[in-house]
């Protein structure tokens, strides 16, 4: 991993002009959590939901489509600026996930961070996008911060019934599961804030919808809330398949990132996504940088959520 990552770091500072010589304590305890965790074996969940049968194109008709109101300032610049360097950035994560998917059961994919503002929502809704673009792949962006929800608001969607009234009780998922016009992939939003979320998210039949929607879906983005202070992503964490952790530089510090890096499952955790990286602020430039065990896309600087 280290010379993987030292030589995109030469690569970044060759195009961008730009001296790496000096890197952020967060960046720094990432690179050793890394190689830490290389050589841990990746526990698979018993049950291999590629096994299961997908429902058909015509059953799939049955979401309902809602229009999408994305603002030209909106950062979610996959869909408002896809020729930017940021939009090449999420487009190179797209393979290097579709590559680990070949090789491992890889269909949930957790996104979090260590605290919010730290750019989660708006990458998950950035990455289901991109997932999006590839043909006759069905992606669903759920919505899994029941205490903050952001997604449905960054899309223009208004307030729409999803997981909160799946779990208490409404009878089909499909009346909560939403067909975005014009981006290629569907939204289960978080619906009206429950009294207790962790309580409703432990409840048995998030797993059993977890299941269903495993069988309609070939990529299941998860926004969860952040691993810190909360006990809610623990709960998402048992259910995904792999995790990204959302970091920002300046904004995440070093103690907060540890104890994250600790609360996170390890053998799910994929990497770690670097939000503001200032390295390519100064080229003009705004991405997102990816860092993983096995793989890396070199640094970039982005907006928050």
């Amino acid at each position: 991993m280290s010379q993987i990552f030292d030589a995109l770091r030469r690569s970044e500072a060759e195009r961008s002009g730009s001296d790496l010589t000096g890197l952020s304590d967060a960046t720094e305890l990432l690179e050793l959590a890394e190689r830490q965790g290389g050589a841990r074996q990746v526990v698979h969940r018993a049950k291999d939901e590629r096994q299961t049968e997908k429902i058909g194109i015509d059953q799939f008709r049955q979401f309902q489509s809602v229009r999408v109101l994305v603002p030209p300032q909106s950062k979610l610049v996959c869909i408002t600026d896809e020729e930017s360097l940021a939009a090449e950035k999420f487009r190179f994560l797209k393979v290097r996930l579709r590559h680990l998917q070949q090789k491992r059961l890889l269909k949930r994919l957790l996104i979090t961070s260590s605290l919010p503002e730290e750019g989660k929502s708006m990458i998950a809704a950035n990455l289901a996008y991109t997932l999006a673009k590839k043909q006759q792949q069905r992606i669903l962006l759920l919505e899994g911060d029941l205490r903050r929800p952001s997604l449905a608001k960054q899309l223009g969607l208004g307030k729409l019934p999803g997981l909160s009234e799946l779990l208490q009780g409404e009878p089909s998922p499909a009346m909560n599961i939403y067909q975005l016009e014009g981006l290629g992939f569907w939204i289960l939003p978080a619906g009206s804030p429950p009294t207790d979320p962790l309580e409703l998210l432990q409840s048995r039949d998030l797993s059993a919808l977890m299941d269903q929607l495993g069988a309609w879906f070939d990529w299941i983005v998860i926004d969860s809330p952040p691993v810190l202070p909360l006990g809610d992503t623990s709960v998402w964490m048992r259910l995904a398949d792999g995790i990204l952790l959302v970091t920002r530089p300046g904004k995440t510090a070093k103690r907060r990132l540890q104890r994250a890096l600790e609360a996170v499952e390890q053998p799910k955790l994929l990497g770690a996504l670097v939000n503001g990286s200032r390295e390519a602020a100064r080229s003009e430039y705004y991405g997102y940088g990816y860092y993983a065990r096995k793989t890396a896309v070199p640094q970039a600087a982005g907006p928050t959520e």
